[in-house]
């Protein structure tokens, strides 16, 4: 997935990295059929099976959100992966004949699923696109009413996520490293590529701890209605979001228990 016009450096190397993602994702899995061949058309979406996902092997689809260009997917991209995410909204057509490899779309996450390791780089890859296309979505909004959506940019001693605050976006660091604090007293480390923020956006609960910057970061932002639904739509990505989390949180809390005894130690 490439997207249409300028975008700053950081979305070009993402770009770059989710690129090589569908063919690890599909490695070892047989097509289901011939490859289909599609003339240009303004709106694939009546043209591809809902039970197939597809292998982008040559050509060009084009995608527009309101009738305005967005981004574009060339050879190696898949092809109906997103379908049942309700955000952001977005048409697929070709001005190019294209050529398809056909997939089961029950085999492919049945493949998937299988492996711990594939299944992490779906995850990257769905949350990847998922932020860029907020990304892109927001550029087309005039300055002054552009949300924080997509990407930003921090330095160290910056606060990404606020103990005790509401949970309107999950985030993931691009580039960067932080800390996570409990109370003032630091529990954890974020490193480079852990999704961060989401236990409170799917509790609906407010943050139970602090995030902050302690190198220049990229931060990646998704928020809560779009994470939400792209979790909805597959299952096993929340199930196994939700696994990690939950061994992050014990970690956390042994930790806090750890400072807790320490401190009353040092009272006595």
């Amino acid at each position: 997935m490439y997207l249409m016009g300028e975008q700053p450096a950081y979305a070009d190397a993402l770009i770059n990295r989710l690129q090589s993602i569908p063919a690890q994702l599909l490695e070892g899995l047989s097509p289901c059929g011939a490859t289909l061949d599609v003339e240009p058309v303004a709106d694939l979406s009546g043209l591809l099976p809902e039970h197939q996902l597809f292998l982008l092997a040559s050509g060009v689809i084009q995608a527009s959100v309101e009738e305005r260009p967005l981004f574009y997917l060339h050879e190696g991209d898949l092809v109906g992966l997103r379908r049942g995410v309700e955000h952001p909204q977005y048409r697929l057509g070709c001005d190019v004949p294209l050529s398809l490899t056909p997939y089961l779309r029950t085999e492919v996450f049945r493949h998937i699923y299988a492996d711990e390791q594939r299944s992490e780089w779906l995850l990257q890859y769905l949350i990847g696109q998922t932020a860029l296309l907020c990304d892109a979505i927001a550029r087309l909004k005039p300055p002054e009413l552009r949300s924080n959506n997509g990407f930003k940019r921090v330095e160290p001693g910056e606060v990404l996520i606020t103990q005790g605050d509401e949970a309107d976006h999950v985030f993931v660091i691009l580039e960067g490293h932080a800390e996570a604090f409990v109370d003032g007293h630091k529990v954890g480390d974020v490193p480079k590529d852990e999704i961060f923020g989401a236990m409170a956006v799917f509790t609906g609960e407010k943050r139970s701890a602090s995030v902050i910057a302690n190198e220049p970061s990229t931060i990646m932002l998704i928020p809560k209605e779009h994470f939400l639904s792209l979790t909805q739509s597959n299952p096993r990505i929340a199930h196994s979001l939700i696994e990690s989390m939950a061994r992050r949180i014990d970690l956390l809390n042994k930790e806090v228990t750890r400072l807790m005894a320490l401190n009353s130690q040092a009272r006595e």
